[in-house]
Protein backbone atom coordinates (compact mmCIF):
# COMPACT_ATOMS: atom_id res chain seq x y z
CA UNK A 1 0.00 0.00 0.00
CA UNK A 2 0.97 3.47 -0.61
CA UNK A 3 0.34 6.44 1.68
CA UNK A 4 1.21 10.31 0.87
CA UNK A 5 0.41 12.82 3.42
CA UNK A 6 0.00 16.08 2.84
CA UNK A 7 1.04 18.16 5.97
CA UNK A 8 2.62 22.02 7.05
CA UNK A 9 4.77 19.70 9.74
CA UNK A 10 5.90 16.78 7.92
CA UNK A 11 8.70 16.32 11.13
CA UNK A 12 5.49 15.53 13.36
CA UNK A 13 5.80 12.25 11.47
CA UNK A 14 9.37 11.00 12.37
CA UNK A 15 8.52 9.27 15.34
CA UNK A 16 6.00 6.88 13.82
CA UNK A 17 7.20 5.94 11.10
CA UNK A 18 10.28 4.79 12.76
CA UNK A 19 8.75 2.73 15.73
CA UNK A 20 6.38 -0.25 15.75
CA UNK A 21 3.90 -1.60 13.36
CA UNK A 22 4.28 1.31 10.77
CA UNK A 23 8.14 0.27 10.79
CA UNK A 24 7.62 -3.41 10.72
CA UNK A 25 5.39 -2.54 7.66
CA UNK A 26 7.78 -0.64 6.05
CA UNK A 27 10.53 -2.92 6.53
CA UNK A 28 8.67 -5.58 5.18
CA UNK A 29 7.99 -3.68 1.83
CA UNK A 30 4.34 -3.51 2.53
CA UNK A 31 3.33 -0.12 3.27
CA UNK A 32 5.30 2.88 1.42
CA UNK A 33 4.30 6.41 3.21
CA UNK A 34 5.75 9.37 1.71
CA UNK A 35 5.32 12.91 3.35
CA UNK A 36 4.59 16.31 1.14
CA UNK A 37 5.05 19.50 3.01
CA UNK A 38 2.52 21.88 1.17
CA UNK A 39 4.92 25.28 1.76
CA UNK A 40 6.76 23.37 -0.78
CA UNK A 41 4.05 24.10 -3.25
CA UNK A 42 3.53 28.06 -2.07
CA UNK A 43 5.04 30.64 -4.67
CA UNK A 44 5.70 34.10 -2.85
CA UNK A 45 8.85 34.51 -0.86
CA UNK A 46 7.18 34.00 2.13
CA UNK A 47 6.19 30.56 1.69
CA UNK A 48 2.45 31.76 2.95
CA UNK A 49 0.21 28.58 3.26
CA UNK A 50 -2.88 30.23 5.26
CA UNK A 51 -4.07 33.89 5.12
CA UNK A 52 -6.98 35.76 6.74
CA UNK A 53 -10.75 34.72 5.97
CA UNK A 54 -12.93 36.10 3.79
CA UNK A 55 -15.91 37.70 5.71
CA UNK A 56 -13.78 38.48 9.05
CA UNK A 57 -13.55 35.95 11.92
CA UNK A 58 -10.80 34.42 14.42
CA UNK A 59 -7.95 32.51 12.91
CA UNK A 60 -6.21 32.28 9.31
CA UNK A 61 -7.54 29.59 6.75
CA UNK A 62 -5.14 27.44 4.49
CA UNK A 63 -4.90 28.66 1.24
CA UNK A 64 -6.58 26.52 -1.69
CA UNK A 65 -3.48 27.04 -4.28
CA UNK A 66 -0.42 25.28 -2.24
CA UNK A 67 -2.66 22.28 -1.41
CA UNK A 68 -4.10 21.42 -4.38
CA UNK A 69 -1.10 22.17 -6.27
CA UNK A 70 0.56 19.47 -3.90
CA UNK A 71 -2.15 17.16 -4.64
CA UNK A 72 -2.15 17.04 -8.22
CA UNK A 73 1.73 16.86 -7.96
CA UNK A 74 1.56 13.83 -5.40
CA UNK A 75 -1.39 12.15 -8.09
CA UNK A 76 1.06 12.91 -11.32
CA UNK A 77 4.09 11.49 -9.35
CA UNK A 78 2.24 8.61 -7.59
CA UNK A 79 -0.62 7.43 -9.35
CA UNK A 80 -3.98 9.10 -10.04
CA UNK A 81 -5.73 6.02 -8.48
CA UNK A 82 -5.30 7.56 -5.02
CA UNK A 83 -8.35 7.67 -2.72
CA UNK A 84 -7.88 11.04 -0.79
CA UNK A 85 -9.17 11.87 2.28
CA UNK A 86 -9.82 14.88 4.50
CA UNK A 87 -8.99 14.89 8.05
CA UNK A 88 -12.10 17.01 9.06
CA UNK A 89 -14.47 17.39 12.46
CA UNK A 90 -17.32 17.23 9.73
CA UNK A 91 -16.24 14.19 7.87
CA UNK A 92 -17.93 10.35 8.81
CA UNK A 93 -16.55 9.22 12.15
CA UNK A 94 -13.63 6.87 12.01
CA UNK A 95 -14.53 3.19 13.03
CA UNK A 96 -12.98 0.02 12.33
CA UNK A 97 -15.47 -0.93 9.49
CA UNK A 98 -14.02 2.51 7.87
CA UNK A 99 -10.30 1.62 8.83
CA UNK A 100 -11.19 -1.93 6.86
CA UNK A 101 -12.45 -0.07 3.88
CA UNK A 102 -9.90 2.14 4.02
CA UNK A 103 -7.09 -1.27 4.12
CA UNK A 104 -8.46 -2.33 0.93
CA UNK A 105 -7.09 0.54 -0.93
CA UNK A 106 -3.92 0.40 -2.78
CA UNK A 107 -3.44 3.74 -2.54
CA UNK A 108 -4.34 6.65 0.22
CA UNK A 109 -3.64 10.44 0.10
CA UNK A 110 -4.20 12.31 3.14
CA UNK A 111 -4.55 15.98 3.38
CA UNK A 112 -4.01 17.54 7.08
CA UNK A 113 -5.67 20.63 7.41
CA UNK A 114 -4.39 23.51 10.15
CA UNK A 115 -5.53 26.51 12.00
CA UNK A 116 -9.48 27.04 10.98
CA UNK A 117 -9.58 24.51 8.33
CA UNK A 118 -9.16 24.48 4.36
CA UNK A 119 -10.53 26.82 2.14
CA UNK A 120 -13.90 25.14 0.70
CA UNK A 121 -12.65 25.17 -2.72
CA UNK A 122 -10.28 22.46 -1.48
CA UNK A 123 -13.51 20.52 -1.32
CA UNK A 124 -14.97 21.61 -4.71
CA UNK A 125 -11.72 20.56 -6.71
CA UNK A 126 -10.02 17.18 -4.86
CA UNK A 127 -14.04 15.52 -3.88
CA UNK A 128 -12.12 14.49 -1.05
CA UNK A 129 -13.72 11.42 1.64
CA UNK A 130 -13.94 13.25 4.92
CA UNK A 131 -13.19 11.61 8.14
CA UNK A 132 -13.18 12.52 11.60
CA UNK A 133 -11.47 10.95 14.32
CA UNK A 134 -13.88 12.16 17.07
CA UNK A 135 -16.02 15.17 18.02
CA UNK A 136 -13.28 16.74 19.45
CA UNK A 137 -11.20 20.00 18.25
CA UNK A 138 -6.89 19.44 17.45
CA UNK A 139 -4.38 21.43 16.16
CA UNK A 140 -4.32 20.01 12.87
CA UNK A 141 -4.77 17.18 11.06
CA UNK A 142 -1.78 15.25 11.75
CA UNK A 143 -2.72 13.24 15.20
CA UNK A 144 -5.83 11.73 13.00
CA UNK A 145 -3.48 10.81 10.08
CA UNK A 146 -1.12 9.13 12.29
CA UNK A 147 -4.16 7.26 13.91
CA UNK A 148 -5.85 5.85 10.47
CA UNK A 149 -1.91 5.18 9.15
CA UNK A 150 -1.58 2.90 12.40
CA UNK A 151 -5.18 1.33 12.08
CA UNK A 152 -4.96 0.44 8.62
CA UNK A 153 -1.11 -0.05 8.61
CA UNK A 154 -2.09 -3.24 10.91
CA UNK A 155 -4.83 -4.50 9.11
CA UNK A 156 -2.63 -4.78 5.59
CA UNK A 157 -2.13 -8.87 5.16
CA UNK A 158 1.60 -10.07 6.51
CA UNK A 159 2.45 -6.70 8.89
CA UNK A 160 1.52 -8.46 11.57
CA UNK A 161 2.89 -11.74 13.11
CA UNK A 162 -0.21 -13.21 14.00
CA UNK A 163 -3.22 -12.31 11.82
CA UNK A 164 -5.45 -14.41 14.20
CA UNK A 165 -5.30 -11.59 16.40
CA UNK A 166 -7.33 -9.24 14.32
CA UNK A 167 -9.79 -11.47 14.76
CA UNK A 168 -9.60 -11.00 18.21
CA UNK A 169 -9.58 -7.57 18.44
CA UNK A 170 -11.70 -5.03 19.95
CA UNK A 171 -14.45 -4.48 16.68
CA UNK A 172 -13.22 -6.77 14.85
CA UNK A 173 -15.74 -9.41 14.89
CA UNK A 174 -19.63 -8.54 16.16
CA UNK A 175 -18.41 -5.23 17.41
CA UNK A 176 -17.55 -6.25 20.95
CA UNK A 177 -15.03 -4.95 23.25
CA UNK A 178 -12.57 -7.50 23.77
CA UNK A 179 -12.19 -9.90 26.32
CA UNK A 180 -9.81 -9.20 29.20
CA UNK A 181 -6.15 -10.65 28.99
CA UNK A 182 -4.06 -12.46 31.83
CA UNK A 183 0.01 -13.28 31.74
CA UNK A 184 2.86 -14.13 34.35
CA UNK A 185 2.72 -13.97 37.48
CA UNK A 186 -0.35 -16.19 38.17
CA UNK A 187 -1.27 -13.90 41.21
CA UNK A 188 -0.23 -10.65 41.98
CA UNK A 189 -1.00 -8.42 45.08
CA UNK A 190 -4.04 -11.02 45.86
CA UNK A 191 -5.52 -10.34 42.29
CA UNK A 192 -5.69 -13.88 40.43
CA UNK A 193 -5.62 -15.09 36.98
CA UNK A 194 -9.03 -16.38 36.83
CA UNK A 195 -9.04 -20.16 36.78
CA UNK A 196 -10.64 -20.74 33.58
CA UNK A 197 -7.90 -19.58 31.31
CA UNK A 198 -5.04 -21.92 33.40
CA UNK A 199 -7.83 -25.44 32.95
CA UNK A 200 -5.99 -25.93 29.52
CA UNK A 201 -9.80 -26.44 28.61
CA UNK A 202 -9.74 -24.24 24.86
CA UNK A 203 -13.72 -24.72 24.52
CA UNK A 204 -14.26 -23.27 27.84
CA UNK A 205 -11.97 -20.60 27.16
CA UNK A 206 -13.54 -19.47 23.92
CA UNK A 207 -16.86 -19.54 25.52
CA UNK A 208 -15.55 -17.23 28.87
CA UNK A 209 -14.01 -14.62 26.55
CA UNK A 210 -17.06 -14.39 24.29
CA UNK A 211 -19.36 -13.75 27.18
CA UNK A 212 -16.49 -11.40 28.92
CA UNK A 213 -16.71 -9.76 25.74
CA UNK A 214 -20.06 -9.20 25.87
CA UNK A 215 -20.15 -8.08 29.02
CA UNK A 216 -17.42 -5.48 28.83
CA UNK A 217 -19.49 -3.99 25.47
CA UNK A 218 -22.31 -3.83 27.39
CA UNK A 219 -21.28 -2.36 30.62
CA UNK A 220 -18.83 0.13 29.22
CA UNK A 221 -21.17 1.68 26.10
CA UNK A 222 -24.05 1.71 28.60
CA UNK A 223 -22.01 3.88 30.67
CA UNK A 224 -21.08 5.97 27.46
CA UNK A 225 -24.67 5.98 26.47
CA UNK A 226 -25.50 7.64 29.97
CA UNK A 227 -22.68 10.29 29.86
CA UNK A 228 -23.87 11.89 26.53
CA UNK A 229 -27.40 12.30 27.64
CA UNK A 230 -26.32 13.70 30.78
Amino acid sequence: MKIDVLTLFPGMFEGILSESILRIAGEKGLLDVRLWDIREFTTDRHRSADDKPYGGGPGMVMKVEPVVACAEHVLRERGADAHIVLLTPQGRRFRQAVALELAAKEHLLLLCGHYEGFDERVRILLAPDEISVGDYVLSGGELPAMLIMDAVARLIPGVLGSPESLHEESFSEGGNLEYPHYTRPVEYRGLPVPDILLSGHHENIRVWREREARARTLARREKEAVDEEA
